[in-house]
């Protein structure tokens, strides 16, 4: 299976909607899809929503946490929401959720970042 990647902006958020498998073939394309967005679109935060995302790998990780230093570096959050308990034991096991922030819901997770849903 791919990844679909499904990316929205709210206010200065990029809201990054992922359905499929995140491995080694898919991390690169989203790597440079969030990259671009968050440069073009002049965007400090990310949320990325992992409620369809059925698989997810290393290379997955590396991406989410190379997104988190990047907006980290311009003093921006970013924030997951909606993990899949195989995805969560993945980022349990990671060590992620000691310095990303998680949420129950995307809601949830505008709100963390300021934005009224």
């Amino acid at each position: 299976m791919s990844l679909l990647i499904d990316l929205e902006k709210k206010e200065e958020v990029l809201c990054v909607r992922l359905v499929g498998e995140l491995d080694h073939h898919t991390a690169i394309k989203l790597r440079e899809r969030v990259d671009e967005a968050l440069s073009e679109q002049h965007l400090t935060h990310v949320l990325l929503n992992l409620e369809k995302l059925t698989f997810m790998d290393s290379s997955g990780l590396g991406v989410v946490l190379g997104r988190y230093k990047k907006v980290h570096s311009i003093g921006g959050e970013l924030v997951i929401c909606s993990l899949s308990p195989q995805v969560k034991r993945l980022f349990e096991l990671s060590g992620l959720f000691k310095i990303v922030t998680f949420a129950t819901n995307e809601r949830e997770a505008l709100l963390n970042l300021g934005v009224a849903s």
